[in-house]
């Protein structure tokens, strides 16, 4: 577990209306798509829980993250980072047809795939409903109801999906069960994580095939075979 500091650059708004945070760091301490970071402000008394941080893009010293809650640091704040954590995205460099599924508040958490994915020959579609950041003119866009019609395109599939609506995914997919999938698919579970693994709290427990898994320890990124939905 590395530990490094940080400070807040710039802080921005979103296309989905959440707070985005440009952050300076060493290179070793940028989570990688799907991975976590905690950031805590160390002058700051009244945070008593760390911000877990997921990577929107990779820059010089440092990256744009996606807080998983609000914040209130400005630029100049000084971060103690804890990290990277979790299992992110294992993204094949075979991919050539890449299908992106954003079913929670953002599609910020899948954009590591899409820059990466552009360093190969690779399609990208992204299915969401959501409103959308300036994205790459090689994603095209579609409406989330119109993914289970074009399943069998993507040969991997990545989603972003909040622990509460994992039981949504058999009507979005519209198969009976994850052993349907045509192809490869990882999902990212997206829950509270008050406790990141140290008490094991159960409140990002993901209820999975052979047994509970907690997303802060065993996740946040699962083989969506892995899970019960």
């Amino acid at each position: 577990m590395g530990l490094n500091k940080g400070r807040v650059r710039e802080i921005r708004l979103g296309a989905s209306g959440l707070v985005e945070v440009s952050i300076a760091c060493p290179a070793a301490a940028v989570p990688g798509a799907g991975q976590y970071l905690l950031a805590i402000e160390p002058d700051d008394e009244q945070a008593l829980l760390a911000t877990p941080l997921f990577t929107i893009e990779t820059v010089n010293h440092g990256f744009w993250a996606a807080p998983l809650h609000n914040v209130s640091w400005n630029p100049g704040t000084d971060l103690e980072l804890v990290g990277p954590l979790g299992h992110g995205f294992d993204l094949p460099s075979t991919v050539q047809r890449l299908g992106l599924v954003a079913m929670g508040e953002t599609v910020s958490r899948l954009l590591p795939l899409v820059y990466k994915a552009g360093q190969i020959p690779a399609g990208i579609t992204l299915f969401t409903g959501l409103r959308l950041p300036a994205l790459p003119s090689a994603v095209e866009v579609h409406p989330l109801v119109s993914l289970k019609d074009t399943l069998d395109w993507p040969d991997y599939l990545a989603l972003d999906v909040p622990l509460e609506r994992l039981d949504e995914l058999r009507q979005v997919l519209d198969i009976p069960d994850a052993a349907h999938l045509p192809c490869p698919a990882q999902v990212l579970v997206i829950s509270p994580m008050p406790c990141v693994g140290l008490a094991q709290c159960g409140v990002c427990a993901v209820h999975g095939r052979r047994g509970w898994k907690l997303a802060c320890e065993d996740g946040p990124v699962f083989d969506l075979r892995s899970l019960s939905w």
